[in-house]
């Protein structure tokens, strides 16, 4: 008899019991140099006693700025600005740093968006670093052919070589570095590696991401060894290593990005995702990847033209598809400027926002895709005249039902008119990182990295350190010539990442983004709602209670927004329901982090004060006065 077991749950036998019962390890000392949202001092991360960096949500000063969620991540990108870097180096050497500490955010084994402003031209420039699909990616991969529905989302679609696509991370650093950096990808990943062979202090959002996949860890005798070492998630206050991954990295350094998309780390890739590397008591419902290393071998990153729209005085700069980010954004933001937030309490402005929100996505659902496959009308979603016509369906006093038919962009005259049929769209991603940066030359970096839900598909490249995405996932279940996302081969999901740059006269006046899945368009979109039509501070703005509207019934909500609005909004007809989801035990929405641009030179960089842990702001030369 077949002695392996085939559960809902996954499976994990011994490991799995290990991990979910052990008992935390006391917080030994030195558990404070790693622990999050300690602040360390004015201006850039200081140091605790276990030799970490420390972290702080708001750092003030001049000469270049980063913010990440984490504080080694943000130490990386500052000594990089300090030995004369720039934005972009900063911003691959605090990605790489985040390989490392944010394991099941980012890595090489995933893609993501990067958008730069510069500063000698004044323009802004995009790198699209999405995953593909396998060229033997079939549409109906995520069908089970017993019953001819779709596997369940998680834990088996999210947990299956088939959810891997092609990764873009090493290609994107290369080419941003090739096109806006001023050292070599060695240099960039030197703090990287070191951070990876020294290790760091664990703390207990490292411990408890690790425990929250325990289960999906516990299937893969490669992913079991790094991060349930002895069954259990590493111990807060205790040194994590990587050692593979530093001689990954060490690897990358001498060979380029080309060294993950040829040879025998491209072998080893394509081997993990069609051979998953399972425990004996494991049978994953889903079938194997079709990944090959000529798949790996023919990668490459586009170069895409922004997205731009005028808001308010601002020009706002964002992604353009593959993501949605840049036109959801930027539509929302069309349809808001129809209103005069002046002329609003705050609960009629946020109001505003979450039917705008809903307007958007209802639009993302139904034109939104990969452009190598699907003719995304671009232009019309992000008029004016297109804006008018969807603003002119917010009732000041009401919510609309929900969900809201898409707009027609087929007849987009500025009036009311018709609208098509009312749909839902599958939106499954969760988790992410977004970091950003600036230089003291003027260039500027916000830029959005994932492996998808927190963990990725959890497995582990043999020998090899990091997690492969499950980004495929992002694709619809099921094919459908009407839905603009359907699996295909070869073609990028559609990704809600949104790393975006505002411009005032020219110059930059703001950049921000956030992780989250379709959450990050939200949140991107809540705290400019906030900076600018509710004139908060930008760590204010960043650290309010959100909300987010994506064409649902209820508001998915904060339990500090719950709070707050519940009572006020229900007069408009808003149901505000908790966050929250199967990957994490928090209820937060996105984690994000900002720069904004002051007279002379200063910077204000904002990271989250206590979201996923608190993030880490830091300056190269911090304010020594009051401004």
């Amino acid at each position: 008899m077949n002695n392996r077991i085939r559960v809902t749950g996954l499976i994990a036998a011994g490991l799995l019991v290990a991990a979910l019962t052990a008992p935390t390890a006391p917080t030994a000392p030195a558990a404070h140099a790693g622990e999050r949202g300690h602040p360390s001092g004015p201006g850039h991360p200081g140091k605790h006693p276990g030799g970490q960096p420390g972290k702080q949500a708001v750092a003030v000063g001049h000469g270049g700025a980063v913010s990440t969620v984490d504080a080694d991540a943000t130490a990386a990108g500052l000594e990089v600005l300090r030995r004369g870097g720039n934005a972009t180096d900063a911003a691959v050497a605090a990605a790489a740093a985040l390989g490392v500490t944010e394991p099941y955010s980012a890595g090489i084994g995933g893609g993501g968006y990067f958008v730069h402003y510069d500063a000698p031209t004044g323009r802004v420039g995009t790198i699209d670093g999405r995953e593909t699909a396998p060229a033997a990616f079939a549409r109906d991969s995520f069908v089970d052919p017993a019953t001819g529905e779709p596997y369940p989302f998680s834990p088996e679609r999210v947990t299956s070589g088939v959810a891997v696509g092609v990764p873009g991370t090493a290609a994107t650093w290369e080419r941003a570095l090739d096109r806006w950096g001023s050292i070599s990808l060695r240099a960039a990943l030197e703090p990287g590696t070191r951070l990876a062979q020294r290790g760091f202090v664990v703390d207990e959002t490292f411990r408890s991401q690790t425990l929250d996949n325990a289960e999906r860890f516990a299937a893969f005798t490669s992913t079991s060894e790094q991060f349930l070492p002895d069954g259990d998630a590493p111990a807060v206050g205790t040194r994590f290593r990587q050692r593979d991954l530093a001689a990954t990295y060490r690897l990358l350094a001498r060979r380029g990005a080309d060294a993950l998309y040829t040879g025998a780390l491209a072998e080893d890739v394509v081997d993990a995702v069609t051979d998953p590397p399972t425990t004996a008591e494991t049978d994953l419902p889903v079938p194997p990847g079709a990944m090959t290393t000529e798949d790996l071998a023919d990668y490459r990153t586009v170069d895409r033209k922004p997205t731009r729209i005028r808001y308010r005085g601002y020009d706002v700069y964002g992604m353009a598809p593959s993501s949605s980010g840049g036109t959801t954004v930027g539509e929302a933001l069309n349809i808001l400027e129809q209103s005069d937030p002046s002329a609003m309490g705050e609960a009629d402005v946020l109001h505003h926002y979450l039917e705008a929100s809903a307007l958007a996505f209802a639009d993302r659902g139904a034109y939104v895709g990969d452009p190598a496959y699907v003719d995304v009308p671009t232009a019309e979603l992000l008029s004016d005249r297109f804006a008018a016509e969807r603003a002119c369906l917010i009732d000041p006093d009401t919510a609309q039902p929900k969900p809201v038919p898409p707009g027609d962009v087929t007849d987009v005259d500025g009036a009311c008119g018709d609208t098509g049929e009312a749909r839902s769209w599958e939106d499954n991603g969760l988790s992410t990182t977004h970091l950003t940066t600036a230089d003291r030359w003027g260039n500027v970096v916000s830029y959005t990295l994932t492996i998808e839900q927190t963990g990725g598909s959890g497995i582990v490249v043999p020998g090899r350190g990091f997690l492969l995405n499950n980004e495929l996932t992002d694709f619809s279940a099921t094919w459908s010539a009407e839905d603009p996302n359907s699996p295909e081969a070869g073609k990028r999901p559609r990704s809600s990442m949104a790393p975006t740059i505002l411009l005032q006269h020219g110059r930059p006046f703001l950049a921000l983004g956030s992780p989250g899945g379709s959450t990050i368009i939200t949140t991107v979109l809540q705290m400019l709602v906030n900076r600018i039509d509710l004139d908060m501070p930008i760590d204010a703005a960043l650290a309010a209670p959100r909300a987010s509207q994506r064409n649902t019934a209820a508001v998915t909500s904060e339990p500090a927004f719950i709070d707050a609005w519940e009572d006020t909004l229900a007069v408009y007809g808003h149901t505000l329901v908790p966050a929250g989801d199967a990957f994490t035990s928090a209820a937060e929405i996105g984690a994000a982090t900002a720069i904004e641009f002051g007279r002379g030179g200063k910077l204000t960089a904002v990271a989250e004060p206590e979201r996923r842990g608190g993030g880490a702001a830091g300056v190269v030369q911090p304010r020594r006065h009051h401004w």
